[in-house]
């Protein structure tokens, strides 16, 4: 009997989608992760920021140094829907170096809604991300030897990865980044690329299942996940 035969695979993953355009590559991405997530029996709850209009300038009101600070709607609504996910996938462009805008203020907003400084500093444990898992998932015009020369790699790893790990006490993170990405990309590097997001899926349902343990152990779980 193997771990797969008697452990319930159940398990919750947020998608936090930002890019404009309905046609691009990131919203393959988004596709390619959440079917791969769903094949193996687990939940996705997808959030696509530009769809769904969100307003990513944080409000006077909201800043959580403030006393009784009051949040938006809008900002309970997406907390509300995203609580209970085990692992939180991040999907975006590299825009002049940093995720675009309405993410960040999506991490103000949502993320950040209620932390306070020194908690970050102490990297305390929130409620809605605590000991969870961050997934990012980039992509970038330019090629990776353009994008190495300019750190960019261990840069964003720093300010925004594994800031966000340490000051929502987070469990972990990973990032896959996908670079020359641009139109008339080929058909053959996109379907690889989708592919390795399919793959990366799979072994987060594993994760999520089983534990990193038991991944260590018998790493074809993940092949057995793709059902």
């Amino acid at each position: 009997m193997t771990v797969t035969d008697h452990v319930s695979t159940g398990g919750r993953h947020a998608v936090i989608l930002c890019h404009p355009d309905s046609s691009s590559f990131n919203h393959a991405i988004a596709d390619a992760y959440c079917d791969a997530v769903r094949a193996t029996g687990q939940a996705v709850v997808l959030r696509d920021l530009y769809a769904i209009g969100f307003d990513p300038v944080l409000k006077a009101e909201e800043r959580p140094t403030r006393i009784a600070a009051s949040y938006g709607q809008d900002v309970l609504d997406e907390i509300e829907r995203i609580r209970g996910c085990e692992v939180f996938v991040l999907i975006y462009p590299i825009w002049f170096g940093t995720p675009p805008a309405m993410l960040k203020g999506y991490v103000e907003r949502v993320f950040g809604a209620g932390v306070q400084p020194d908690a970050v500093q102490g990297r305390v444990r929130t409620d809605l991300l605590g000991r969870k898992r961050l997934l990012s998932f980039s992509t970038s015009a330019a090629s990776k030897v353009w994008l190495d020369e300019q750190g960019q790699g261990q840069g964003l790893n720093s300010v925004f990865d594994q800031y966000l790990v340490h000051a929502f006490g987070m469990r972990s993170q990973e990032h896959r980044r996908f670079a020359h990405i641009v139109p008339g990309l080929s058909a053959r590097f996109a379907d690889q690329y989708l592919r390795e997001v399919a793959v990366q899926a799979r072994r987060t349902c594993a994760q999520i299942a089983f534990g990193d343990e038991a991944l260590l152990a018998d790493p074809a779980i993940v092949t057995r996940m793709a059902g």
